[in-house]
């Protein structure tokens, strides 16, 4: 046996999109212990509640993360209504939940390019954010913004997207559908992507119930939770909703279950699409936040569950604003997975969990 090595890998990595920083304890190109370091891009964003009323707060929110900004937005959105007691229309919680599962196929999409680049699938890459593109053309043509959309106001939303646009949508999602069924053929059937990935990163069950992992990071070692199950929302109007498993907890089955999760949130939105109703769409609440009130919420990003909480101090600011984002749900996860892997396999074990340094360090 070799000397153990210490090789610092990140916040800069050729590879690795995230600014994310690990000390790998290599034995003879054997990875033996992950040890993280957190905080290189603190930005102290929940502080922020104290300067920033609770509308403005909700901007401040939405730039926790750039892919998941709307999520950020609506999961805020919706503590600080429960909060005051603020009642939705329907239609508003629809359009929440078709924009919300339109920035999941965005995410899962940028998320398998990034991932076929990390194992030298150029092609792979550059066909998955082509047919990303065409998400963010929807963002654009229904809230002018194409990541940070400033769709969410506390009350409901603050466009509506008439039934014409909805029918495009609907269209646009029906043309992406055979495309992307060529692109995922590819992930889930070429051998050069199975022998990267197959038998990689390996997680039991048990071992992902015992580190509380969430998302599809733990879906994949088929644990059977996603917060969209807890009905919140438009999403309790679901006729038949599942989530997504696979049991071989490799990197392989991450990447099948996000392959999946994308026609899901297509069938989600389409559905959702064809019986939207027509109460309107709301307007921002003008009631402040009782003293001493507090409010829980949780919402499935697509990273996995993010858990917001908030405080009431009987002012316009909130007195405590608090998430818990998945990927600092996931670090004993990330750990366990690269623990035992080969130090080449390290950069296809981050990105098939996905990290967002981003929302964890916020």
């Amino acid at each position: 046996m070799g000397k153990a090595t210490v090789i610092p890998f990140g916040p800069q990595h050729p590879v690795l999109p995230e600014p994310l920083h690990l000390d790998l304890v290599v034995q003879d190109e054997k990875v033996i212990e992950v040890i993280p370091q957190i905080g290189f891009i603190h930005r102290g964003l929940e502080k922020l509640v104290e300067k920033k009323d609770i509308h403005q707060f909700i901007y401040v929110a939405e730039r926790i993360c750039g892919i998941c900004s709307f999520g950020h937005s609506l999961g805020y959105a919706e503590t600080v209504e429960k909060l005051m007691g603020v009642e939705v229309p329907r239609r508003a919680e629809y359009l929440r939940v078709i924009l919300h599962e339109l920035s999941r196929i965005h995410s899962h999409l940028l998320w398998l390019g990034l991932a076929a680049d990390a194992f030298g699938f150029e092609a792979l890459f550059m066909h998955s954010w082509r047919i990303r593109e065409r998400v963010l053309d929807i963002f654009e043509a229904t809230t002018g913004g194409r990541v940070i959309l400033s769709a969410v106001q506390i009350g409901g939303v603050i466009r509506d997207i008439d039934d014409e646009e909805l029918k495009q949508i609907s269209a646009t999602l029906d043309g992406m559908r055979s495309e992307y069924a060529e692109l995922m053929a590819t992930f889930l059937n070429d051998t050069s992507v199975r022998s990267r990935l197959v038998n990689v990163g390996r997680l039991t069950q048990a071992q992902a119930e015992d580190l509380c992992m969430v998302g599809p990071f733990a879906r994949a070692s088929n644990v059977k939770f996603d917060c969209r199950m807890l009905g919140n929302g438009a999403y309790g109007e679901l006729e038949n909703f599942q989530p997504i498993l696979d049991d071989e907890g490799d990197c392989y089955a991450r990447v099948r279950v996000r392959c999946k999760e994308v026609i899901q949130s297509i069938d989600i939105i389409q559905e959702l699409i064809a019986k939207i109703p027509h109460d309107g769409i709301g307007e921002r609440s003008k009631l402040t936040p009782p003293d001493g009130a507090q409010a829980a919420n949780v919402l499935e990003q697509p990273r996995g569950e993010c858990y917001y909480y908030a405080r009431g101090n009987g002012s316009k600011n909130l007195e405590r604003m608090r998430m818990r984002t998945p990927t600092s749900q996931n670090l004993a996860g990330l750990v366990a997975a690269c623990e035992g892997a080969e130090l080449a396999d390290v950069p296809n074990i981050l990105l098939t969990i996905d990290p967002c340094i981003s929302c964890t360090e916020r």
